[in-house]
């Protein structure tokens, strides 16, 4: 199966509520690699490449983790690029 790329902008209270350390944390229990990050316009953006259906299992831990503070996940799909290793929180 072909590797993809999601690129996730959560918006809602995701910052200030350990959003990104909670998404590394989740992205360690699937075969995924990317990264997460903090916005400057208050929103949490998540890179992660995959294969779709464990990427999609992803997205759905990390909703059902911080669901009371997502108001909106909008989820874009691109090729994977392969130059991700692990998963990391960027500043």
């Amino acid at each position: 199966m072909p590797m993809v790329r999601y690129t996730i902008t959560f918006t809602g209270r995701v910052q200030g509520v350990g959003f990104r350390f909670t998404t590394q944390n989740v992205a360690q229990s699937y075969g995924v690699s990317g990264w997460v990050r903090n916005e400057g316009d208050g929103s949490v953006k998540v890179v992660a490449e995959g294969e779709p259906p464990e990427l999609d299992r992803f997205l759905a831990a990390v909703k059902q983790s911080m669901e009371g503070y997502i108001a909106q996940a909008r989820a874009e799909s691109s090729p994977a690029t392969g130059e991700f290793q692990g998963f990391s929180v960027r500043r």
